[in-house]
């Protein structure tokens, strides 16, 4: 990672800490090359792409601020794929998963493609329903290759893979594509989200990556489309 983008995400991670609320005047260019022990083309290029994610804003003449927007409101694409996981967005609910299935399986092309490896290699296969006091909210496909998030076992997979990932492998989850469409569901998913043939479901695929690049998930999530929503930051 270059140094501005280190840079970036240590601010992007004070703003939502609450460190720098909004509307806060982030510090002056010179104060923070001081405290980075950067150049001012370093800390105007982190600047700049805080401003094209949407984080902050340049006031001519005036500085640097924090946007008015509330990050605990604004969520990414998928509720369910966060990095904060699906129990981090419903944190004053009782959130129960129940699996469905849960294998040790050579990858297809399609797959191992996806997540940079061999078809000979292992991954494991996750098929869960997660509930959020007891409403079934979404049912997640998911890939992960074993050498990459070993140990996983079923305690694991009825509470957060991410806190997982994060505290007992100490590892970083750094970014994620992800793809939003709409599907009917199958005859697994009617069963389990609990609607009809004809009700339909929005699908979001995710591949998702460590700070070194490294992808370590690849995922479908089929939510109820009466509960999921998209928010998103569009910036010109």
């Amino acid at each position: 990672m270059l140094k501005y983008e280190e840079i970036a995400l240590d601010i992007q991670h004070k703003i939502n800490s609450g460190e720098y609320l909004p509307n806060d005047q982030l510090p002056l260019e010179k104060e923070m090359c001081v405290q980075y022990g950067v150049s001012r083309i370093t800390i105007k290029k982190a600047m700049d792409k805080l401003v094209m994610s949407g984080s902050v804003v340049k006031r001519r003449g005036s500085g640097t601020f924090v946007k008015d927007v509330d990050y605990n409101e604004v969520s990414d694409v998928s509720a369910s794929s966060q990095f904060t996981g699906f129990s981090g967005n419903f944190k004053n609910k009782e959130i129960v998963s129940k699996i469905i299935e849960f294998q040790v399986i050579n990858p297809t092309e399609e797959i191992a493609n996806k997540l940079k490896m061999e078809t000979d290699e292992f991954v494991y296969y996750i098929c869960r329903v997660r509930y959020a006091d007891n409403d079934p909210y979404v049912i997640e496909y998911t890939y992960m290759p074993i050498d990459i998030i070993p140990g996983l076992k079923k305690d694991v997979l009825r509470n957060s893979i991410y806190k997982y990932i994060e505290e007992t492998l100490k590892l970083k989850i750094k970014s994620a594509h992800r793809t939003v469409r709409a599907l009917l569901p199958n005859e697994l998913e009617q069963e389990n989200l609990e609607i009809a043939e004809n009700f339909p479901i929005l699908e979001v695929e995710q591949i998702a990556f460590l700070d070194n690049g490294q992808p370590y998930e690849y995922s479908k999530s089929h939510h109820r489309s009466d509960r999921f929503e998209f928010k998103s930051i569009s910036v010109r």
